[in-house]
């Protein structure tokens, strides 16, 4: 019951988180949700208008003859983009890394998993290095990031794993949230990037048997079991992706709220901030200045 009540909270709470999160942005980071709204709008539209069938083709013929004509410049470009949208307040990982299975198939891990770790590390460095003075500063006058350091300092790596395979906050935002996070280091950021692979690895699967039926020779050479599993092993997949990043994110707030030898403020406050995790100092307008 208590993992439908913080669902019912968490879906209950998002217009509200929404609003204050887009006050909280950039101009041009305004700018860029806009552009991106934009294209997906256009995306849905195209949808609509040419059908499903046809852009599934296209994407995929497409895909095939880059994949193919330059080996080394689409790799180097899928991966460019993987390490570009792990920036925030950029959007579309979950994309690019299926995208890695739709044109190379489950060899397409290799591509992915590689570009998520350099982009989150880049990310991470960079943030840190830039905003350290910001993020000293904030942290010495807000008592939920206090108590959030404090008990993922407490916890350790197990926690940080924890926290990095939660589907919560997303992955732009985990990178941001970890750069605030002083006693976060690099190498323990790396090792629960490295938790994500996993994730990742699903992620390329879908995307694999997503090309398999988007490309009409290879379905007409399918029968209709085939078919059927194909499109069970898609939904199968995104249903074990969202059940076990719902019981990871119910059971990181959990294990917050309970942590042995921390008061029940603390644990309250580091949960408070795990919840509003994409306010991360590195990444609002209202934080002190550098």
């Amino acid at each position: 019951m208590s993992q439908w009540a913080a669902l019912k909270s968490l879906v209950l709470s998002l217009p509200a988180r929404i609003q204050h999160r887009y006050r909280s942005l950039h101009s041009y980071a305004k700018i860029l949700l806009w552009l991106f709204i934009l294209f997906e709008s256009c995306l849905v539209v195209a949808f609509i208008v040419l059908g499903p069938a046809r852009i599934a083709q296209f994407l995929y013929d497409n895909v095939e003859r880059l994949s193919a004509r330059y080996p080394v410049g689409s790799v180097a470009g899928a991966s460019l983009l993987i390490i570009f949208v792990s920036f925030p307040p950029l959007h579309g990982h979950s994309t690019s890394v299926t995208l890695c299975g739709f044109a190379w198939g489950l060899k397409g891990f290799f591509v992915a998993a590689p570009a998520s770790l350099i982009g989150a590390c880049v990310v991470f460095s960079g943030l840190r290095l830039m905003f350290r003075n910001r993020l000293r500063n904030f942290s010495k006058g807000n008592e939920k990031w206090k108590a959030l350091e404090t008990v993922i300092a407490a916890k350790g790596l197990p926690l940080i794993i924890m926290i990095r395979v939660s589907p919560f906050p997303p992955w732009v935002y985990s990178n941001a949230l970890f750069a605030s996070v002083g006693s976060v280091s690099l190498w323990q950021f790396i090792l629960a990037t490295c938790g994500v692979f996993p994730k990742i690895l699903l992620q390329v699967f879908i995307g694999s048997k997503v090309a398999a039926l988007s490309d009409g020779e290879q379905r007409s050479h399918m029968d209709t079991s085939t078919l059927i599993l194909n499109g069970l092993f898609i939904g199968g997949g995104i249903a074990v992706a969202i059940v076990t990043s719902w019981l990871v994110y119910t059971s990181v707030q959990t294990h917050i709220r309970n942590i042995p030898g921390m008061s029940p403020e603390t644990d309250e406050l580091a949960a408070e901030a795990f919840e509003d995790s994409e306010e991360a100092p590195l990444l609002t307008s209202n934080s002190a200045s550098v």
